[in-house]
């Protein structure tokens, strides 16, 4: 039996805490971010085991099937999510479960952790994947960057309560916020992105991605394989992200402020005044 997927708000506990205020302590209840441990079999075969917030884990099984397995949608039959005595399991029905055999010897042998991407990896090969070059994409107005991340701050509920999620964003041409996943790490809420933008069949050609962590080069590689022509991060990149995001053709912001933002790769898809211009205009 298919479980029903957690709903979105899942993901926030409560603990008894003492704060203290100028050395005064007082008992009071704190909301929490939860993670648990995500195990991810195909077809019966265990494949990695991933620490994540609870909620979205069908979009999570999508995206993360995509962005690690280049299993489409049309490649997968069913997920089985099945909560288990140490956390969840997400068993993924494919459609060819004899390469889910084939590769059991490649199985990590170590938890993905919230906050990396790669644990558990062997090869290097594993690691640093060439992703293939992106579509052209739009071309977009480079204030949309900042409409969407004006929008992002109303639509991080999990965030807003425990101060220690991440989000990632689907954005149209105009910077409307269309889709919005939180979790634990940030690798995880851009595959439950990917995989809501892959069952909602969105065009990732239409728009651009923006994520509230910095752009490491896992980020670039899971946006360039889904398709995601533009990466908008409000931290900074690393210089393998950049190197990339520039060989694969994908356009890469970081430090996305109001006002500001810095664009390491491929700028065309983003219009602006020429410094000259702007200083005539003002």
């Amino acid at each position: 039996m298919v479980a029903a997927d957690p709903v979105a708000g899942a993901g926030v506990a409560s603990r008894a805490v003492l704060e203290v205020r100028a050395g005064v302590a007082e008992p009071k209840l704190d909301l929490l971010a939860e993670e648990v441990p995500v195990g991810v079999h195909y077809d019966g075969i265990p494949f990695a085991v991933m620490m994540a917030s609870p909620g979205n884990l069908l979009d999570f099984a999508h995206g993360f099937s995509l962005t690690e397995r280049g299993i489409a949608c049309g490649g997968i039959v069913e997920v089985d999510v099945r909560d288990v005595l140490e956390g969840i399991v997400l068993d993924i029905r494919t459609t060819d479960p004899a390469s889910a055999m084939m590769s059991s010897d490649q199985t990590r042998l170590m938890p993905g952790r919230s906050g990396c991407g790669i644990c558990g990896s062997r090869l290097l090969e594993e690691v640093v994947r060439q992703p293939a070059a992106v579509g052209e994409g739009v071309v977009l107005a480079a204030q949309a960057l900042e409409v969407a991340l004006v929008a992002l701050q109303d639509r991080q509920p999990l965030n807003a309560a425990t101060g220690a999620i991440h989000a990632a964003a689907w954005c149209n041409v105009y910077g409307t916020v269309v889709e919005v996943r939180e979790d634990v790490g940030r690798h995880n809420a851009l595959d439950k992105l990917i995989g809501a933008m892959l069952r909602a069949g969105i065009d990732p050609a239409t728009g651009f991605a923006l994520v509230t962590s910095r752009a490491s080069y896992e980020m670039v590689t899971k946006a360039a394989i889904a398709g995601i022509p533009l990466l908008a991060a409000i931290s900074a990149p690393t210089a393998l992200a950049v190197d990339l995001a520039q060989s694969c053709g994908l356009t890469l912001a970081g430090f996305v402020r109001p006002g500001r933002h810095v664009v390491y790769s491929h700028p065309w898809r983003l219009r602006v005044r020429p410094r000259q211009a702007a200083e005539h205009a003002s």
